[in-house]
């Protein structure tokens, strides 16, 4: 199935604004190695399969590991945000976890993404926590897997998908997909001629010319 992408200038710069109003994009600046913690082998497979459609989407590559840092992609489930203070070694990968945990405890979060970057501004690491209760663990984990992939293809902004999901329900077949207009920005996010970071909203207008296509892919769970 082909779909046109329709987001305007305005709406693509809207995905990459900070709280305050400046603009922050970054992509991977290397293949991507993920691992997961705290799922059943079931689970880890839909993640990772999740992870590799949409990189696939972005011309991006896959690793077996990081010759840095062993594993750059990080996933954490758990059922209250005190257990993360047990994880081994955690605190050095995420010096702020002593007043971090309190803070998203108190605030009865779901999940919390944090980033590294090289000296290009890229994304070197990414550590995703997810609480599984509530909502999010009665979510399909087709669905979470899928939207937890998208949001760590890029550097977003904090209010990207607070109104809309970036996926889609197909109502011939009830398949969930990424949709068409945020699969474009991936892709058009990985062009190799677009810079790894940018912090100058006209970064959103190069997207946009590269959205001009007719046809976009799709990823489906």
């Amino acid at each position: 199935m082909s779909s046109t992408v329709n987001l305007t200038p305005e709406q693509i710069t809207r995905l990459f604004t900070r709280p305050d109003g400046g603009y922050a994009f970054a992509r991977w600046g290397r293949p991507i190695a993920p691992i997961v913690f705290g799922v059943e082998d079931e689970t880890l497979a839909v993640v990772k399969g999740a992870i590799e459609a949409v990189a696939t989407l972005a011309g991006h590559q896959m690793a077996e590991t990081d010759p840095e840092l062993g594993s750059n992609l990080m996933f954490f489930f758990f059922r209250e945000w005190e257990e993360l203070l047990t994880v081994p070694d955690l605190d050095r990968m995420i010096p702020e976890l002593p007043t971090l945990v309190p803070r998203l405890s108190e605030a009865d979060a779901s999940q919390y993404r944090a980033f590294r970057f090289d000296d290009q501004g890229a994304i070197q690491a990414a550590f995703v926590f997810l609480r599984m209760k509530g909502p999010m663990a009665e979510l399909p984990a087709e669905t979470l897997a899928l939207t937890q992939a998208v949001q760590i293809m890029l550097m977003w902004g904090e209010a990207a998908f607070a109104d809309t999901s970036p996926l889609a329900v197909l109502p011939d077949t009830g398949a969930t997909i990424l949709r068409p207009e945020i699969a474009g920005v991936i892709a058009a996010a990985y062009d190799r001629m677009m810079p790894p970071s940018a912090d100058d909203a006209s970064h959103a207008l190069r997207l946009f010319a590269r959205l001009q296509a007719p046809v976009t892919p799709e990823v489906e769970q």
